[in-house]
């Protein structure tokens, strides 16, 4: 009889816990389409559940995993700008100017440092272009633009250089390239070519151009042709280049004037061009 009581407790109050749990999950359900503010159905229940973010910001490579993006950021400027102060504009491929602006850009596309610094990079080109057009190295000058345009094709400079170097192409002027073994080694070969364009400088009454890796083989250069004309006033600049070159620029008339000095102007350029 006492079983039968115990099990009759047991079962009313299992009844009990049914109920409860019956009535919190029914209370469970109004808040749920309080907050929804509509009846949940079926067909919603069993939808996935989406939530929906903003467009993240996309990283560089070369920025992933670091924790001072800004500092890298500013590491690249000063290689980039230290390697458009030695001319590695282009190359070498891992270690140029123009690649480090455009990974700056990558990540921060407004950054001013470095658009200046690929227009920077499309003047000097444009610069050396013009250099190698007056010593007569016009395959050089050509190539010199070619990489200017690589860089931004619709630069306005680039212009005003092509048709510097077909002026200076259709000049009519003489241009000799020297053998830079020979001229280290001051061979006779050298001094009788020497010689020779200091002749062709007199008889057309031109002015030279001498441009040498160094002052001292300039000036050697301008001696041997003094000595080749002497009495004649041989004019024109010294300049300093990666290759020895002579340029005789014909006048338009000829104006020839004798006399026992000889004049010559010394210019040094910013550099010679042998830009990457």
């Amino acid at each position: 009889m006492l079983a039968i009581k115990i099990t009759a407790i047991i079962t009313t109050r299992h009844k009990s816990w049914l109920i409860l749990g019956l009535l919190l999950s029914l209370q469970a359900c109004e808040s749920t389409r309080e907050e929804s503010g509509k009846p949940i159905s079926n067909e919603d229940s069993n939808k996935a559940h989406v939530l929906i973010v903003g467009e993240a910001q996309v990283t560089p490579s070369w920025l992933q995993g670091n924790n001072n993006p800004e500092r890298l950021v500013a590491d690249y400027l000063y290689e980039a700008l230290q390697a458009l102060a030695d001319d590695r504009l282009l190359t070498p491929l891992d270690d140029n100017a123009h690649t480090r602006f455009l990974r700056v850009l990558s990540y921060q596309s407004d950054n001013k440092i470095a658009l200046q610094g690929l227009q920077d990079i499309v003047l000097r080109y444009l610069q050396l272009s013009t250099q190698a057009s007056r010593r007569g190295m016009f395959e050089q000058a050509e190539a010199f633009i070619e990489r200017a345009k690589f860089v931004d094709s619709g630069h306005t400079g680039i212009a005003q250089a092509q048709t510097l170097l077909l002026s200076e192409r259709d000049s009519g002027d003489l241009f000799f390239e020297l053998d830079e073994a020979g001229l280290a080694e001051k061979s006779l070969s050298v001094q009788a070519q020497l010689a020779h364009i200091a002749q062709q400088a007199k008889t057309h009454n031109a002015l030279f151009l001498i441009t040498a890796p160094n002052d001292e083989q300039a000036r050697w250069m301008y001696a041997i042709m003094r000595e080749a004309v002497s009495g004649y006033r041989l004019r024109g600049n010294i300049e300093r280049s990666s290759s020895a070159r002579v340029r005789l620029k014909i006048p338009a008339t000829d104006n020839s004037s004798n006399g026992n000095s000889s004049n010559v102007e010394i210019n040094t350029p910013v550099a010679a061009p042998q830009a990457n």
